[in-house]
């Protein structure tokens, strides 16, 4: 972004997604935090009308702070491409990419990046019957924050009866036992001229890492900088890095592992990376940027003076 003198932020948030919700909380944290800074915020719902309100806000840059499909699948990002805003996080190819679970895996091999054996199906065929001998995850392939996820269980005899909600075409991916590990990456235009990953983080929970315990307060707990050995947090620092590069990501991305600590460094696994990563009170970024220095006010800073077109 061009230096402006007291630029208008508009922070767009809420959204028709599925991840409404959490994109409110997000969005009005960033806003508070952007004032904190020294900003002049407009918060902006996202609806059908976002072209006209956007163009009517008199915004100079547009922080992006939408979850879930449309807010963090290209499709914001090309509106904001074509009306020539600057904004922020990854760019119209980059969000499609990683909201797409089955081509950003594509991605994640082609880069030498370990990832689980996986497939697309059509939902009438998951219920009629075991894609895959059990245990495996059923998910829709564009949605995040474990919107729509079915776990199978090793021991299941019937395949899963997926709910009406579920798309007509899901991901099924070979279950990936073990700790639940996050880590942050920081692009390459902020705060450094190259990309660098923040620390790793432990995430505890009772059962399945779920909607509920991503963001209930007291769904799960953060150890952080997560109690592994020296040359796991190696690798995720370095597989977060290199998967941010091979989507293509710019500002802010958090990518997810699972761990098995009984087969060492074979058993670290990249699940997703996250362009739109949550920024709520109970979120991981903030919490990650927090230990490395980084107060939030300062990160939604950082975040805004990267933001440009063409991205």
């Amino acid at each position: 972004m061009s230096p402006m003198a007291d630029p208008l932020v508009a922070v767009l948030l809420g959204g028709p997604s599925a991840e409404r919700e959490v994109s409110l909380s997000s969005g009005r944290e960033c806003a508070v935090a952007l004032r904190q800074a020294g900003f002049c915020v407009t918060e902006i719902d996202a609806g059908a009308d976002l072209g006209l309100v956007l163009r009517d806000s008199g915004a100079d840059v547009v922080f992006n702070a939408l979850h879930g499909r449309w807010g963090e699948d290209g499709c914001v990002q090309g509106l904001l491409e074509w009306m020539g805003m600057p904004y922020t996080h990854s760019g119209v190819l980059a969000s499609a990419l990683a909201m797409d679970k089955s081509r950003s895996k594509d991605a994640y091999r082609a880069a030498g990046l370990p990832v689980v054996e996986s497939g697309i199906f059509s939902a009438a065929e998951v219920r009629s019957g075991h894609v895959m001998a059990p245990p495996y995850v059923v998910k829709p392939n564009n949605e995040g924050s474990s919107v729509g996820v079915y776990l199978i269980h090793d021991a299941a005899e019937e395949p899963p009866q997926l709910g009406p909600e579920m798309p007509a075409r899901v991901m099924v991916e070979r279950f990936a036992p073990g700790r639940e590990l996050t880590t942050t990456v920081l692009g390459a235009g902020v705060g450094g001229d190259v990309s660098r990953a923040l620390t790793v983080t432990d995430i505890v929970t009772a059962g399945w890492y779920d909607y509920d315990a991503k963001y209930a307060p007291g769904g799960s707990h953060h150890v952080l900088p997560a109690d592994i050995p020296d040359d796991i947090t190696a690798a995720c620092l370095d597989y977060a890095v290199r998967a941010h590069d091979a989507l293509g990501c710019r500002g802010v991305s958090r990518t997810d592992f699972r761990w098995d600590e009984t087969r060492g460094l074979d058993g670290l696994i990249l699940l997703e990376t996250n362009t739109q990563p949550g920024m709520t009170p109970t979120s991981l970024v903030p919490e990650q940027a927090a230990h490395c220095g980084i107060d939030f006010p300062t990160l939604c800073r950082w975040i805004v003076e990267d933001a440009s077109c063409d991205r």
